[in-house]
């Protein structure tokens, strides 16, 4: 049985996630060999603990209603939060948990670095490091001999990327191409049935698809930042933000979006991005008239579908949510299966 000492750098939304999910997880993570520790939990808000026995997952998601006081956990001692916890708290793999900012990647970047730096095993959510700053990252753990895995930054816990670096080895992939943002497919959909781009905003932020500031998701920001991803970690590249071309829905007018239902196609917001003779090119987030029978055309409100093409397998697709705290959650999980496993190689 190997103990993994884990840090989590946030626990809001994303880090209470994984802590369930490790809970939920802990007898199929038992029979892999693996027995994941909490010692410790970086949050600005809640507070920063550290117990090199353990924090209890549950006692830490009870802490966190309401107020919230991470320091109330038994066992829990107050630490330093950020880099300097990430830093002394002697742990095997950080989970970098922080909201993303795909600007400069603060402060999830300095978290990452930190982690690598020192010996750390890294997971994230956050797009912003692995969109911006991929080739250091991926060079800064190659010298710490070090995984950097990211498996829900594109479609949260969908399995993905942790796939391709399995499933799709050896397989050839040219390209991929799919729908990336939940939200602005949503926007779409409702738009399709009748409904005002601000009346079909104003629904997908009042479900949760949406964030208080959509500009993120409407512009095509979230969108690029994935297809970024893509291109680095399944096509080889080593892209940043800058080098997507980038669109959004945020000037449709419902028009446009009937017009297209009318003459029997459907207007999505496309990522895409292709491996050239010498370079992954052609990375693009663009709106786009389908037609009918193109797969992505079918994918109706908040859900998630990708192509990769391939040369042994032809195209092959994956389709699952984008979004959620369980699904984000189990993201985390896959991969510190696969750090495990990669160890065990």
């Amino acid at each position: 049985m190997r103990t993994w000492r884990v840090v989590l750098v946030g626990f809001g939304t994303v880090g209470r996630g994984v802590a369930e999910r490790l809970r939920a997880s802990a007898g199929e993570l038992e029979s892999l060999g693996i027995a994941p520790r909490i010692v410790g939990v970086l949050d600005p808000r809640l507070g920063s603990v550290a117990a090199p026995s353990g924090l209890d997952p549950a006692s830490l998601l009870q802490a966190a209603e309401g107020e919230g006081d991470l320091t109330q956990v038994p066992g829990a001692l107050a630490c330093e939060g950020g880099v300097a916890g990430v830093r002394e708290i002697q742990a095997d793999v950080v989970f970098e948990l922080t909201p993303t900012n795909l600007r400069d990647g603060q402060p999830g970047l300095d978290h990452v670095r930190a982690a690598l730096e020192n010996g750390r095993h890294v997971s994230t959510t956050n797009k912003g490091p692995v969109a911006l700053a991929w080739p250091e990252l991926r060079d800064l753990a190659a010298a710490n001999n070090v995984q950097l895995r990211c498996e829900g930054t594109v479609m949260s816990g969908t399995p993905l990327l942790n796939v391709c670096e399995a499933g799709l080895a050896g397989a050839g992939v040219r390209a991929v191409r799919g729908i990336l943002n939940g939200t602005c497919n949503y926007i779409l959909s409702r738009m399709e049935e009748g409904m005002a781009y601000d009346d079909a905003l104003n629904e997908a932020q009042r479900l949760g698809y949406a964030e208080t500031d959509p500009s993120g998701d409407v512009e095509g920001w979230d969108a690029a930042a994935k297809v970024a991803i893509l291109g680095n970690l399944v096509l080889g590249g080593s892209l940043s933000l800058a080098d997507v071309e980038r669109g959004g829905i945020d000037s449709v007018d419902l028009d446009a979006v009937q017009n297209a239902v009318e003459g029997g196609k459907r207007l999505r917001l496309v990522g895409s991005v292709e491996r050239g003779e010498s370079a992954v090119t052609n990375a693009r987030v663009t709106l786009e008239e389908l037609p009918q029978d193109d797969p992505l055309a079918a994918v109706s409100g908040a859900g998630n579908l990708l192509t990769f093409e391939t040369d042994a397998l032809g195209a092959v697709s994956v389709a699952g949510p984008g979004a959620g705290r369980a699904e984000t959650g189990h993201a985390l999980v896959a991969d510190l299966i696969a750090i495990h496993r990669a160890e065990l190689s």
